[in-house]
Parts: C-alpha cells; sequence; structure tokens
C-alpha cells in the first residue's frame, strides 16, 4: 500500500483510500471544578448520523444575567485536518469566550479527502440550524442572544466562515442574525497564481496549498472551484446587500498574507459595508493557535472582541 499525499507530521493518504492523521496534542472539555480559569466547555453532539459534533465554551465567571452574544467558529486545516480538540484552539477561544463574555460553538466538521467540499460547508451551515433549533433544550443556549451571532474561523475555517455567510443570505435560519464574519488568515486560491505564488523561493508553499485543495475540491474540479476561487461564486447583487460586516486579519509572515488582502478588496467591490483589514507584523501563519497564550494572541482577541462590540455585541 503506497502513500498517495503526505503533509508530514500530519496527514497521510494511501492508495486503498484510507487516511491517517497524525494530530497534535488534544484536550479534554473544561469542567465546572476548572472554572477559575474563567470558562467552562463541553462537547456537543451537531448531527450524530453525519457526524457532526462542536465544542461549546461559557463564561464561567460571575455576573449579570444579560443575554450573551455567540460566536460560531470554524478550524483550520486545509479542510483536511484540525480538531475542536487541539490544544491551541481550545486555549484560544476559551480565553476568548472569557474575555469577551460570549459563548462560542467550535465546530469538528467532517474532513477531506474523506468528505470533500461542500461537505464541509453544509455540516458547518448545519451548526447554525442546531443554534436555532436547540436554544430551547440546551441549557447553555439559556442566555444566548441569537440575534447577536458571529462566525470566524482561520485558514479553512475563515473560507467556511464566508461560504456559511453566503449560504445565510440565500437561505435565513430563523430566529439567527449574523452580525459579522472575523477571518483570521483566510484560505483562498485560483488557477491564476498570484505574485507571491510566483516568487522565488515560494514553490514549497504552492505545492502544499495545491496539494491541500486537490485534497478537498471536488473529484473531477479544479482551484476555480467557487468555494475556492472568490470569483467564481454567483451572488446577486442583493444578497452581497445583505452580507454581514467583516473583519480580516492577516500575518506579516504569511504566505496567504496576499490572498487576505485581495478577499477585503474583493469584498468592498461588491459592496459589502464595514470591511476591515488588520495586519499582525512579523507573526506567521495560524500563530494563534501555535501560541495561543503569546502577546500577538491577545491583542487578536481583543481586536476581535472591539469588532464583535462596535457591531451588535449588545443586540
Amino acid at each position: 500500500m503506497s502513500i498517495l499525499a503526505e503533509v508530514p507530521g500530519f496527514l497521510q493518504v494511501f492508495s486503498d483510500g484510507s487516511v491517517l492523521r497524525l494530530a497534535p496534542d488534544h484536550i479534554a472539555p473544561a469542567s465546572p471544578t476548572e472554572s477559575s480559569i474563567g470558562y467552562m466547555s463541553k462537547d456537543v453532539i451537531i448531527d450524530a448520523l453525519k457526524p457532526v459534533t462542536a465544542r461549546m465554551f461559557i463564561p464561567s465567571t460571575s455576573g449579570s444575567r444579560d443575554s450573551l452574544p455567540v460566536l460560531v467558529y470554524f478550524h483550520g486545516g486545509g479542510f483536511c485536518i484540525g480538531s475542536t480538540t487541539w490544544y491551541g484552539y481550545h486555549h484560544f477561544l476559551g480565553d476568548l469566550c472569557a474575555a469577551v463574555r460570549c459563548i462560542v460553538l467550535s465546530v469538528d466538521y467532517r474532513l477531506a479527502p474523506e468528505n470533500r467540499l461542500p461537505i464541509a460547508y453544509k455540516d458547518c451551515y448545519s451548526s447554525l440550524e442546531w443554534l436555532g433549533c436547540c436554544q430551547s433544550t440546551e441549557p447553555w443556549l439559556d442566555r444566548a442572544n441569537l440575534s447577536c451571532l458571529f462566525m470566524s474561523g482561520d485558514s479553512a475555517g475563515g473560507n467556511i466562515a464566508h461560504q456559511v455567510a453566503i449560504m445565510a443570505t440565500q437561505d435565513q435560519v430563523p430566529g439567527i442574525q449574523i452580525r459579522g464574519i472575523i477571518l483570521i488568515h483566510p484560505y483562498f486560491g485560483s488557477e491564476k497564481r498570484t505574485a507571491e505564488e510566483l516568487a522565488d523561493g515560494s514553490a514549497s508553499y504552492v505545492a502544499m496549498n495545491d496539494l491541500f485543495w486537490n485534497l478537498s475540491i471536488p473529484e473531477g474540479s479544479n482551484r476555480d472551484y467557487s468555494g475556492c476561487n472568490l470569483e467564481a461564486a454567483e451572488i446577486s447583487p442583493e444578497e452581497w446587500d445583505r452580507f454581514p460586516s467583516v473583519m480580516v486579519f492577516v500575518a506579516g509572515l504569511d504566505f496567504l498574507k496576499e490572498r487576505g488582502v485581495s478577499y477585503a478588496e474583493f469584498m468592498r467591490k461588491r459592496g459589502v459595508k464595514n470591511v476591515k483589514l488588520a495586519e499582525a507584523e512579523g507573526e506567521q501563519h495560524v500563530y494563534h493557535v501555535y501560541h495561543p497564550k503569546s502577546e500577538a494572541t491577545r491583542l487578536l482577541q481583543k481586536q476581535m472582541s472591539d469588532f464583535m462590540a462596535a457591531f451588535g455585541t449588545k443586540g
């Protein structure tokens, strides 16, 4: 049995179709006995048949009984790897939950290549439907203000947040109002190479990106697939007019920085209101996952909090 594709240290795809994922350290949910860290978390089932699960975070500190905004987060990993249970995601989102005083739902969608796009998009959209139908039965949602909902994600998760926002403009979930999306180092592409992708020294990054796209896009498609290439999506002016506010974060040392900047420009040209762009100079791709306790990550959390406050956390 031979290896058809490999991301060293993370993923191996074999000739018989099987996949081996070599994940970083995992962490269990934070129990009520650990509430001194400022939050509690637990795992919930979004759809047992697919399956789709999520890790939910709520603030544990005492305070008013006011309703709380909701942040739905989609992890990165080129659509092929990643999990809500990874150490970096758990701590980043738990600390964000405590700092912002919001409810966080971190979604574990099905992964490629076993489940190619658009499955991840549909799985993540189903998390909005779950929120809409389960608020009355899930105790941790009794303070959730679903009219103040934000979506976020890093890398491929940023791509997912954008795609789910498009789906929501076309078929809105009753009771939910998406106030904004927050994309961290978003992952997009196209058959046409950017200047950065053509630059000397970029060959290894291009090869890695191509590998993830080839494993995740539908069979027979290429990087001009609408989930990859922003220009290929068919969206009406009315739908763009309903698109929520956008915050885009890029990292100065990230190979995908150029794509992130282009995304912000694309959204402005489509008439999307309130498109903001921020750069973390001297930082690498998804630094907040690898260094969830760093000063740069704390600043990112503060900027996310400010965006949410500016665009509707108070309802």
